[in-house]
Parts: structure tokens; C-alpha cells; sequence
């Protein structure tokens, strides 16, 4: 099956296939339409490439490509609050599975953060576990093999926390990552491996997974710039399995620069062979954190209207 993703745009929600050809301007397999006015915090493409699972702050639902809706899940109690808390969904690899992250805290409803694993087929729940967080959002990292998913949690200025959920029968068993100043930003091509930027945005890290264990460690220095006046964004990822894109950006600080072009923003490639900087990597990026690597040598971009556009690796140097 070629790389699958969705976005949601202008009320729709679009479904990408995308093969090795593929280069440029994406035009949807399908869509939906589900109205300008939902708010969507999360899209899954199940591996088949038939269907779709959204979060909003009230549901996971799961639609066919045609449209009709195949179950839902409600988060309840109804959350009251509007702000703050953004669940996320993603399928196992097999696609027998949804897991949900419920930010319950921030939601007001009165409990730590709940990580559940729904039945994909009815929507069922199959287990679900208290993650003793409080975080706004949370990112799903599914290993390939379906071992384990990973989760970071981002819980704001207090740091970041990442998880690991086995399904075992009836029960989600959950282990939590020693540390939590760093936040996961990338899975490498085969899950052996997962990159990290601190909290405090100091430094980018390559950990064996699912150990953690720290192989590479990269401060902002090591790319030539000042770490008083330059951070790594939270933007980056694997563009191979050797190679690693990081994005490290900051504020121009004279006093003739417009505001809208006050911040600035670099790619830089590392070769995870040598933990040596390579060279700058240009992304043709609109922002900082308009990148998204996809591992087999090419990335996304956005043109001006949000839509998708893939761009191909021609070698040292950048696209």
C-alpha cells in the first residue's frame, strides 16, 4: 500500500495515496465533506486506505470513503471547556485497532488524561488505562510491527511526557519514559529508532526504541548558531532511515526588519551514520513548521492553501 495521509480542508476531509512517483502538487484518492465549521483535532487513514477516523472535542468518529459513518465514540461527560484540549486518534497497523487519547484533565472532567484502544471494526472499547497527565494534546507514534504505540503528551510549560501501550487481552499495559523534558518528534523508518527535542528546545536526540536509550545527542551549537538567540522548532523528522531533518529557527533582532519577517527559520541534515551536520536542507518550506519527512527519501510541504505537496531528495543539498 503506498503512504497514506489525510488533512482537512475547506470542510472536507481529504485522503492521500501516495506513490513512489509521486512528486509535486497531491490531488485526493477521496474526500468527505463534513462542513466548515467542524472542528477537527485529529485524522487517521486506516491502512487499507478505505476509511477514515476523526477526533473533535466531543467524538471519534469513523467514516467510509463514501461518506457513511461507521460508529462513534463520545467523550464523555461533554467537556464544557473550548479551549485547551485536543484528543488524537491513529490506527494500529493492521488497522484492527483506533487509540484514542483523551486529555480528560484539561477537558474539565475531573480525571487524569485516559488513553483507550477501540475495537476499529464497531468502535467498541477493548482497554483503556489512566495516564496520570494532564496534557493539551498527544501524539501517536504506532511502531510498524504493532508491538507497541508510543504516545507523547505535551502538557504546555510543564514539560512533555511519552508512553509506550501494549494490548494484552482485555488489558492496555503502559510504561512511562524516565524523563519529562523531551518531546517524541519523529519515528525512524522500521521503528528502531525515535528522535526527541528537549522541552526547553536546547538540543535534538536519536534514542533506540523501544529502550529510549540515548545514541546521538545534537546541541543548537553543533549547527553554528547561538544557542542565546536559536532553538530547534518542533519540526523534523526521518527523510531515511540514515538520514534526519531538523529545523532550528529565532527572532531577527534589527530594529529595520518588518514584523512579518522578523522570524526566521534553517533545515539542517544529519547523517545518522556518522551523528555528523551534513549541510543546510532546503525544504522549500512556507514556515517553520510546514515539513513533514516521510522517510523514503521525499517530504510534504504546503502550498498556499494548505494543500499537500511531495518533494523528492536530488542529493547533498537539499531538494
Amino acid at each position: 500500500m503506498d503512504h497514506l495521509f489525510a488533512r482537512s480542508l475547506d470542510g472536507r476531509l481529504c485522503v492521500y495515496e501516495v506513490d513512489a512517483a509521486a512528486e509535486g502538487p497531491l490531488q485526493a484518492a477521496w474526500s468527505v465533506d463534513v462542513g466548515a465549521g467542524l472542528d477537527v483535532s485529529s485524522l487517521a487513514v486506516a491502512p487499507l486506505g478505505d476509511s477514515l477516523v476523526y477526533a473533535t472535542q466531543h467524538d471519534i468518529v469513523r467514516l467510509r470513503r463514501d461518506g457513511a459513518e461507521l460508529w462513534r465514540y463520545a467523550l464523555l461527560p461533554r467537556s464544557t471547556e473550548k479551549y485547551g484540549h485536543r484528543p488524537t486518534v491513529a490506527f494500529s497497523p493492521d488497522g484492527t485497532l483506533v487509540w484514542v487519547y483523551r486529555p480528560d484533565a484539561m477537558a474539565g472532567r475531573g480525571s487524569p488524561d485516559t488513553w483507550v484502544v477501540l475495537d476499529a471494526g464497531s468502535g467498541k472499547v477493548r482497554a483503556q488505562a489512566d495516564l496520570g497527565s494532564c496534557g493539551h494534546g498527544g501524539e501517536h507514534l504506532p511502531l510498524p510491527d504493532g508491538s507497541r504505540m508510543l504516545l507523547d503528551v505535551g502538557e504546555g510549560q510543564d514539560g512533555a511526557l511519552v508512553f509506550a501501550g501494549s494490548l494484552k487481552g482485555a488489558t492496555l499495559e503502559v510504561e512511562q519514559y524516565p524523563w519529562d523534558d523531551r518531546c517524541v518528534m519523529a519515528l525512524a523508518p522500521g521503528g528502531g529508532q525515535f528522535m526527541s527535542i528537549d522541552h526547553g528546545q536546547a538540543d535534538v536526540a536519536f534514542h533506540e526504541c523501544p529502550s529510549g536509550e540515548v545514541v546521538l545527542s545534537l546541541p543548537v551549537a553543533a549547527f553554528g548558531h547561538d544557542p542565546e538567540t536559536a532553538a530547534f522548532e518542533w519540526s523534523g523528522g526521518y527523510l531515511d532511515a540514515d538520514t534526519a531533518i531538523v529545523t532550528i529557527g529565532g527572532e531577527r533582532e534589527e530594529d529595520d526588519v518588518p514584523d512579518d519577517e522578523r522570524e526566521w527559520h534553517v533545515h539542517y541534515r544529519i547523517d545518522l551514520r556518522t551523528g555528523g551536520v551534513v549541510d543546510r536542507f532546503e525544504a522549500h518550506s512556507r514556515h517553520s513548521y510546514d515539513l513533514e519527512p516521510l522517510g523514503d527519501g521525499s517530504w510534504l510541504t504546503s502550498d498556499p492553501d494548505g494543500r499537500p505537496v511531495r518533494r523528492v531528495d536530488r542529493g547533498a543539498g537539499g531538494g
